[in-house]
C-alpha cells in the first residue's frame, strides 16, 4: 500500500485546507499534517520502521495501527514508550527511535 493525499480539488468530501506542521525525528525536520498521529506522519515520510526488538534488533513500526501491539513504541519529548499510532503530532515534538534491551528472564524477542 502506497500512502498518498487525495488533492483537495478533487476530493469529494471537500475538506478545509490541511495545516501542516514540523515536528523532528531523530534530529531531522519531518513534516506532516495537523491531525495525524506519530505514526502517520512517520509513514508518510516513507519511514517504516522506528524501533528495534531488544534481543535480536529486529525493525519494528506500525503493525496493528489501534495501540495494541506495541511495535510502535518510540520516545516522545523525553516520555519513554510512547504508542506512536495513538499519539496526535503536535508541532515541535521531538522523536526519538526508541531502543530497548534485552531482558534474559524474559525469554522472548520484544
Amino acid at each position: 500500500m502506497v500512502a498518498r493525499l487525495v488533492p483537495e480539488s478533487t476530493d469529494p468530501v471537500g475538506p478545509e485546507a490541511s495545516t501542516t506542521l514540523t515536528i523532528t525525528v531523530d534530529g531531522e525536520p519531518v513534516t506532516g499534517l495537523l491531525g495525524q498521529t506519530v505514526a502517520g506522519v512517520l509513514l508518510a515520510s516513507d519511514t517504516l520502521a522506528w524501533r528495534s526488538s531488544a534481543r535480536l534488533g529486529r525493525p519494528r513500526g506500525a503493525f496493528c495501527a489501534i495501540g495494541v501491539c506495541f511495535d510502535c513504541l518510540v520516545v516522545v519529548n523525553g516520555q519513554r514508550d510512547v504508542r506512536a499510532c495513538q499519539r496526535r503530532a503536535e508541532a515541535g515534538d521531538v522523536v526519538v527511535v526508541q531502543r530497548d534491551t534485552a531482558d534474559p528472564a524474559q525469554g522472548e524477542d520484544r
